[in-house]
């Protein structure tokens, strides 16, 4: 086994103040960009390293950046340390025509006067330099790269830069291993990390185990600083030639034909998860206190839905009674166990393999989400409602919509679940429903905000989980 490699580093004071201007116009256009509608005002440096000091052909920084913005959009919204970002900067004396699409700016002041920084990992040379990194578990300033003990990485794997991702970024390569960097980052243990060990241990054949990770300790914070490291990004084996699960799903949509042997499948796959979850990780009971507390939060942010988007309103009654009716099952003395989920399933995070078996990734939850709620065990059913919704999702894409194949999806999902976990989702029916009203009030915010031509997909739902008979 390579020896861990320890270099200390020094970087250039006004490093920050420098790359402001530029990178106050350059992340708010990026996909991963959480901030959107609200105009960035300052930085604030929560770490700065020199992963290779810059000479005429490339220098490379790695920084964790808090952005401020204003609470509100528009004037007088209150100044707040927002959320906090990984950024690889490439320095060059002049940007190649490969990396045009690259280009963050040209920088007039500071320490990088004269020079152009751009996103550096769409350049193959700093991308290599994290997977060496990796492979020599190298301790670089505040960044650790792990690695599992035993597991070799090669040396001399081509990366590429994949496009179609939204909240992070990954890298590829050589067909081997999948980098996935985080974009938006907190202290703390990662699900996207933590998970995936977890299921490693347990054997669980249906999620790549994690082989190096990176993982930052904030610097310059003092007594203020967290007790926890930033987790950074996580290196897995690369499934080679597999389709997610949405493209797979449209694809048989648009050619007539139906998905239900690949729902059934991706049932037990689910249900394999989740029974390996429960035996890694500890599960709780929830009684009525419990179950109160969660109906709450369905109960609250149904409200604020009503009142975001108005083309709820007739229907918030039928909905509220969703989560009425699993308090009063709860107050009557029902109980349900709570587990580790994987916290935002859909078709989109699961990976079928040429051979036909279905993996899933993307333990991360919902980023938007604190992670202590992200951390947090919750019932098994709301995985499957989350995919529930995803059937309806690839069933209303196509013109004309198709009911039906949704529905036949729905009910093979359930049942290859049945198959492998012993007990079927729709035995519990108050639940499910409860779980799926509060997915479905999620997307009509969301469609709402981003994409309006969206919004009858989830309204659909909507009217049907608001009816008496749901089913």
């Amino acid at each position: 086994m390579s020896e861990a490699v320890t270099r200390t580093v020094t970087t250039p004071p006004g490093l920050l103040a420098s790359l402001d201007p530029l990178l106050r116009e350059w992340l708010p256009r990026q996909r991963w960009f959480a901030g959107k509608g609200r105009p960035v005002t300052g930085f604030a440096l929560v770490s700065a390293t020199e992963l290779l000091p810059p000479t005429a052909n490339l220098g490379l920084y790695h920084l964790l950046v808090r952005a401020h913005q204003p609470l509100l959009a528009g004037h007088g919204g209150h100044e707040q340390p927002g959320d906090c970002y990984q950024l690889l900067i490439g320095v060059r004396e002049a940007l190649p025509p490969r990396l045009a699409p690259a280009l963050i700016g040209h920088v007039t002041r500071g320490p990088l006067a004269g020079r152009t920084v751009y996103e550096a990992l769409h350049d193959t040379r700093p991308a290599d330099l994290l997977l060496e990194a990796l492979r020599t578990r190298a301790r670089i300033g505040g960044l650790r790269f792990e690695r599992v003990p035993h597991q070799e990485v090669r040396s001399g794997l081509v990366p590429r830069l994949m496009t179609a991702e939204q909240s992070n970024s990954s890298v590829v390569y050589g067909d081997t291993f999948i980098l996935k960097l985080l974009r938006r980052i907190v202290p703390g243990i990662n699900p996207d990390l933590e998970l995936p060990l977890a299921l490693a241990r347990e054997g669980c054949p249906r999620v790549p185990p994690p082989t190096a990770w990176l993982v930052a300790d904030p610097e310059g914070a003092g007594a203020s600083a967290p007790a926890e490291p930033y987790v950074l990004g996580v290196l897995q084996p690369f499934v080679q030639g597999a389709t997610d699960g949405w493209e797979l799903a449209l694809r048989e949509l648009a050619k007539g034909e139906d998905f239900v042997a690949e729902a059934r499948a991706l049932g037990r796959a689910t249900a394999e998860v989740h029974t390996a979850l429960a035996r890694a990780l500890p599960t709780v009971t929830l009684g009525h206190t419990q179950l109160r507390s969660l109906v709450d939060g369905m109960t609250q942010r149904l409200e604020a839905a009503v009142h975001a988007v108005p083309s709820l309103r007739p229907y918030a009654g039928g909905l509220r009674s969703a989560f009425s009716a699993l308090d009063q099952l709860a107050a009557e003395g029902s109980t349900w166990t709570a587990q580790r989920v994987h916290g935002d399933l859909h078709l989109g995070q699961c990976l079928r393999s040429p051979a036909g078996e279905w993996s899933l990734i993307d333990f991360e939850g919902e980023p938007a989400r604190p992670l202590a709620e992200r951390r947090m065990p919750q019932p098994a059913v709301r995985d499957v409602a989350g995919m529930l919704r995803s059937f309806d999702y690839a069933a209303r894409s196509v013109d004309p919509p198709q009911p039906d194949w949704a529905g036949h999806c729905r009910a093979a999902y359930c049942s290859g679940y049945a198959e492998a976990a012993g007990r079927d989702p729709r035995t519990d029916p108050v639940l499910l429903r409860a779980y799926e009203t509060d997915k479905a009030v999620y997307e009509v915010v969301y469609e709402a905000r981003h994409r309006p031509e969206w919004l009858p997909v989830p309204l659909a739902a909507v009217q049907r989980l608001a009816s008496p008979d749901p089913t």
